[in-house]
Order: structure tokens, then sequence, then C-alpha cells
């Protein structure tokens, strides 16, 4: 068999605490990324050339995207973003760490809404996941209203009954007089792959995605 010159295997990788997690990950395998540690470095790619592998950083929402198109034949990101861009990218691996959940949070008087089925305002960053949750999962009809951030001012200034959110601990929901009303699913930071590269490097990607599996596992 003819030894072909291995192309460069690229990752994006989702911007802060996702991104540090995942390079202390591949350096407990052994791949380790010297440029990225710069902190004054103003590069947007990082190479590790002796393994033929590549770098970079992206807003969270784009990384499927990367993946998707095959920018990127390796992506890393919260599954929040995976379910919410919908992409056509294969999830390969929860990488254990950012576990939360999504949940539908309000008022304690908001919960009877939830039962009956009428039609209520949910606002939400993530309009697709709340979409398929109150459409496909509960058949209510909903108002979806997306909001960038702070959603839970929605129920407070009469915006939304309720809010489709990210929950770690709870503090900032009860601190604001909201609790979680029901739980969607649960959340952590995941691995997609791109189909082609999927199919192209079978073996790379498998072999990366074993040794990480081993690791996660020890």
């Amino acid at each position: 068999m003819e030894m072909r010159e291995e192309r460069y295997l690229t990752f994006a990788l989702g911007k802060g605490r996702l991104a540090s997690k995942t390079l202390e990950l591949f350096e407990k395998i052994g791949i380790t990324c010297e440029e990225m540690k710069d902190k004054s470095s103003r590069k947007l790619i990082f190479e590790n050339r002796e393994k033929k592998l590549r770098f970079f950083l992206a807003k969270g929402p784009d990384v499927p995207t990367y993946v998707e198109y095959g920018a990127a034949d390796f992506g890393v990101v919260g599954r929040d973003t995976v379910l919410e861009e919908n992409r056509n990218v294969y999830e390969v691996l929860d990488l254990g760490f950012g576990k939360c959940r999504m949940c539908v949070c309000g008022p304690e008087s908001a919960r009877e809404l939830l039962q009956h089925h009428e039609r209520i305002r949910v606002a939400s960053k993530y309009p697709g996941i709340a979409k398929d949750y109150f459409y496909n999962k509960k058949h209510q009809t909903v108002d979806i209203i997306k909001l960038n951030g702070s959603v839970e001012l929605g129920p407070l200034v009469g915006l939304s009954d309720v809010i489709v959110d990210i929950v770690e601990t709870g503090s900032t929901l009860r601190e604001n007089g909201l609790e979680v009303l029901e739980e969607i699913c649960p959340l952590s930071a995941r691995m997609i792959v791109n189909p082609v590269s999927m199919q192209m490097e079978t073996e790379r990607v498998k072999d990366l995605v074993n040794r990480l599996k081993e690791q996660i596992g020890a």
C-alpha cells in the first residue's frame, strides 16, 4: 500500500472554557498545541506539524457550520448548540464536561399553563430547541420569542410566560423567583465530525475518538 501524504485534520473549538478544557483533555492523550498557549498571539489558526493537526477557535454557534461545510473535520461545542444549529454532522463523543441541562423555567404560577396545552409565550436564546420541545414532544402551540441574553427577564417583565434556558445550579433562577418547571434534556460538551471526513479518514477519526474515550473513562 503506497504511503500517501497525510492531510491535516482540523478542529474547530468553541471559544472560552470549552476550548481550554478540550485542550487539557487532548494533552492527556499526547496532543499538544504549544502555539495556542501564547495568549498574546494574534494568530487565528494553530498547528501541530508533527501530528498534522490544526486548531482554530470559533464562536460556539458557528462550530457546527464549519464542521458541516468541511472547513473543520472535528468540532467541540455544547450539545445545546448542536441541537439548536441542527447541522448535518455526526455527534461522536460526549466529552463529559460542561454538564448542565436545558429546562423550561418560570414562576411557580406558570406550571399549570404547561398542563393544559393553552397557547403561551416562551422566551429563549434557543428557539429551535424550544419549538421542537413544545411542538413535537408536548404538542402545545406556543409563541416563541428569541432573546439574546438575560432570558430570565422574560417572565419578570411580562414578555413571556416561561423561558427555555440552560440551567447549571439554578441560583440565578431562584434569586429571581423562578424555578425549573420541566427538564428538556441533559447537556454537555460534544465532539462532532464532518460526514465526509468520517468516511475518508475513518481510521484516524476512530483512533482519536477511542483514545479520548479511554481517557474520559479513566
